[in-house]
């Protein structure tokens, strides 16, 4: 069993079999909720968000990930499954978590001149890393298909973050 550092080693290196080994290691959700939690406090620390901009960026980074890996799971297991995808929700959190490795690397966005670069690398990284996740986690032989999930999932994630918006905005 790969210890917790070699598999984010190989997760930042989109190595399909970690996430092969994370999809099937149910011990390992812990360890990507600490992906997520530290990919997160990362952000914070490389946006310079203070401590209640780090610990609110802390919260809503885990539920997002807890929600993005249900709706990936509803959109890739049920709604566009191919003929080998056997998933559930721990599985997708799994992976989608060790996706999310790349993020460690923003709190390098402290660095004057790097920031915006560390964080669009790190943004277009952890994308690359989501497709790889979604791939293994749900089976897919068609890489077509794991993009087309993720960007399905974008979409409505969009879509319903701008209506929430609209139903809270103050009336003019």
């Amino acid at each position: 069993m790969a210890t917790f550092g070699e598999r984010l080693l190989r997760a930042a290196r989109l190595d399909r079999a970690v996430y092969e080994e994370v999809e099937q290691d149910r011990t390992a959700t812990g360890q990507a909720l600490a992906v997520v939690a530290l990919s997160s406090v990362a952000t914070g620390v490389g946006l310079s968000a203070g401590a209640q901009g780090i610990v609110v960026g802390l919260v809503a980074g885990v539920i997002a990930w807890a929600v993005w890996a249900a709706l990936i799971y509803w959109i890739g297991a049920k709604m566009l499954p191919e003929p080998d995808t056997r998933a559930d929700w721990g599985e997708l959190a799994r992976t989608l978590g060790f996706a999310s490795t790349p993020g460690l690397l923003r709190v390098l966005g402290v660095v004057p001149v790097l920031g915006e670069l560390v964080f669009l690398v790190t943004g277009v990284w952890m994308l690359v890393a989501t497709v790889v996740a979604v791939r293994q986690a749900l089976d897919y032989k068609s890489l077509p298909r794991a993009v087309g999930v993720c960007v399905i999932g974008w979409l409505a994630q969009v879509a319903v973050f701008y209506v929430l918006t609209q139903l809270v905005r103050p009336a003019a």
